[in-house]
């Protein structure tokens, strides 16, 4: 599983690039996006089973419609999240933010960053440039 990292500053336009980086990496493989929520807490609807479960304790929590599953998970490590995604056997994640975890990297905007691949690419730059993104190691 391919791990491609996307950086910048908030209103860069990190997830306008994401959201058309998806449809070119869909025609290569299944597709995962981890967004670190860095300044907000996701919230679980209030009064919902599945929250209720979670809030009484339990590790995870699922809940399924005709469309989705939603997974609630205790355990909040980005190494957990990859774990799970790539059992559930995604060829890319795609990680929006987390500066701090050093995977190889796309910066959108003018952020100063390490382990930078590409900066301000268009999609197809990125597929082209696919083998110089980290591949997943299984825990």
């Amino acid at each position: 599983m391919k791990i491609i990292q996307v950086v910048g500053r908030s209103n860069s336009g990190k997830t306008t690039f994401i959201k058309q980086l998806i449809p070119k990496l869909k025609t290569q493989g299944r597709v995962a996006i981890i967004k670190h929520l860095g300044d907000h807490e996701f919230e679980l609807e209030e009064g919902k089973d599945t929250t209720g479960f979670f809030d009484a304790g339990a590790d995870i929590s699922v809940g399924i419609d005709a469309h989705k599953s939603v997974v609630a998970i205790r355990n909040n490590s980005i190494e957990n999240a990859l774990q799970i995604l790539f059992d559930q056997g995604m060829n890319f994640t795609v990680i929006e933010g987390y500066k701090k975890t050093a995977f190889t990297r796309i910066v959108i905007g003018d952020l100063e960053t390490d382990q930078c691949v590409l900066t301000n690419p268009c999609p197809d730059e990125v597929l082209a440039s696919l083998d110089a993104f980290e591949d997943f190691k299984s825990y």
